[in-house]
């Protein structure tokens, strides 16, 4: 099952495959890369991800016991031609799906944490040429998207559970999904690239924490925009612009994505300040992001989020032309 590029113009460069056992846990720039790609080069890179953990969360039903880990992320990828204050450019052209997903409710974790109580619930979701199989009486379409995506930090390591992070990380947003631009802040030479965590399909906010995670394969190209010094992720759709708002509590991560929000319009737009006050009070929309949290959580509670991933939004059709190519 896949879901392609919008408008293919020209046949695609030849994949460069990464396989599952690439994986690990963490962004981190101690991590040798696998592959050295050059930045607007057109290569496609294919990350396949893992969801080894869920399988055996399935069978054993002990989430103390694991012996896979949780999120694992393939790479990373170096791309030449990034470096530390520029904006990587990873563009979304497919996600191919296997055959099941999972439904899984761990302890603890998630709104629905009460009502589900302290057993590990887990259900193997088949997906098909039908779409993927809910449950009996519910068969969605697919809407196949990366959960975790980001770049290394210059210092340590950066979970790829919770919380997400300024350079990216479990963001788990909708918008990850073919046709998207994912633009993720360069700490580090060559940014180092990882992915992981696919989604066959998510309900915006993530009730569950897991959704219907799927193994799959995500294939990506890499640009670079220089000099975009942001300080959250930004995501490009083909019909919006979507802003990450990060912090703590979710009061302040919906004021700073409004203010990345307003300084996109006023800085790189030419949108006057009250122009763009006005146009994103009447139509610059927010909501929740993932439910990962946007700081570390307390080490005695490891899946109970902190701050909060919100996301904010305006529609390209707004964007009046201001002699600045669009970003």
């Amino acid at each position: 099952m896949s879901t392609s590029d919008q408008h293919p113009r020209t046949p695609p460069a030849p994949e460069r495959f990464l396989g599952k056992a690439l994986g690990r846990p963490g962004f981190s720039a101690a991590v040798p890369p696998v592959l050295r790609v050059v930045a607007g080069a057109g290569d496609r890179i294919a990350f396949e991800t893992d969801e080894a953990v869920y399988a055996e969360l399935h069978e054993t039903k002990d989430l103390a016991g694991l012996s896979a880990p949780i999120n694992p992320v393939t790479g990373p990828v170096f791309v030449d031609g990034a470096h530390p204050g520029d904006a990587l450019a990873v563009t979304i052209h497919e996600i191919r799906l296997l055959d099941r997903g999972w439904s899984v409710s761990l302890p603890g974790t998630g709104a629905l944490a009460g009502p589900m109580g302290d057993e590990v619930f887990t259900r193997r979701v088949p997906i098909d040429a039908e779409g993927v199989h809910v449950t009996d009486r519910h068969v969605l379409p697919p809407r196949p998207m990366i959960g975790c995506i980001g770049v290394a930090p210059a210092a340590g390591t950066n979970s790829t559970v919770m919380p997400a992070h300024a350079l990216g990380g479990n963001m788990d947003v909708t918008e990850a999904r073919p046709g998207s631009t994912v633009f993720l802040p360069v700490a580090v030479e060559g940014a180092l690239l990882s992915i992981g965590d696919i989604h066959a399909v998510m309900a915006e906010g993530e009730s569950s924490f897991v959704a219907i995670e799927a193994e799959g394969v995500a294939v990506v190209s890499v640009d670079v925009v220089p000099g975009l010094r942001l300080r959250a992720p930004r995501i490009e759709t083909p019909d919006e612009w979507v802003f990450v708002g990060l912090g703590d509590p979710v009061q302040e991560s919906i004021r700073r994505g409004y203010e990345d929000l307003f300084a996109f319009l006023v800085d790189e737009h030419g949108f006057t300040k009250g122009d763009a006050y006005a146009l994103l009070s009447a139509a610059g929309h927010s909501r929740l992001g993932g439910p990962t949290g946007s700081a570390d959580p307390d080490p005695l509670h490891p899946f109970t989020a902190v701050g909060a991933v919100t996301l904010h939004s305006i529609a390209k059709s707004l964007l009046r032309p201001a002699g600045r190519p669009m970003i």
